[in-house]
């Protein structure tokens, strides 16, 4: 599968994931939902920010790049809070909604005019490597546990491009 098609592919999974964490009406089982998509946006950020964007950083796309690095600095200041917030806390709901609605706006970012800049640049055979890249570093974050716990560590600044 291609870069993209995986970032795709994992955009739709994550506002799922998301959406069904602030469907859930038991404050147990919103936490369960929302640390599996914690766990999934944060090695979805991971492998954009160490393997995808740069490595389309040449193609003309440092402005968008930019701005996706202080999209997700914002989805990890989240991320970090909901880790440290009792899920019956009063506004533990709210924060999950915001999470999937800046998650969402920062897909849509992303789809409408990063990808498709980066199509027009890279050959479908770079992409094909580089979404098998992403795909293994995203299961090793996995095996490793709890990738959101690293989100934590990662709230000062945007990361570096």
């Amino acid at each position: 599968m291609d870069a993209i098609e995986l970032l795709t592919d994992q955009h739709r999974l994550l506002e799922e994931r998301f959406g069904e964490a602030v469907d859930a009406t038991d404050p147990r089982e919103r936490a369960a939902l929302a640390a599996e998509a914690g766990d999934q946006l944060a090695v979805h950020i991971a492998a954009e920010e160490d393997v995808f964007y740069p490595a389309v950083r040449a193609h003309r796309t440092e402005d968008i790049l930019l701005e996706s690095l202080e999209e997700h600095l914002s989805l990890k200041r989240l991320l970090a809070d909901l880790i440290d917030l009792p899920p019956d806390d009063p506004t533990y709901e709210a924060k999950v909604k915001v999470l999937r609605e800046q998650a969402a706006h920062h897909h849509r970012e992303e789809e409408e005019h990063l990808f498709p800049q980066v199509r027009r640049c890279i050959g479908a055979d770079e992409l094909e490597s580089l979404g098998r890249e992403m795909l293994q570093y995203q299961k090793r974050l996995l095996r490793e546990g709890q990738p959101r716990e690293s989100m934590a560590d990662q709230t000062e600044r945007a990361a570096a491009l």
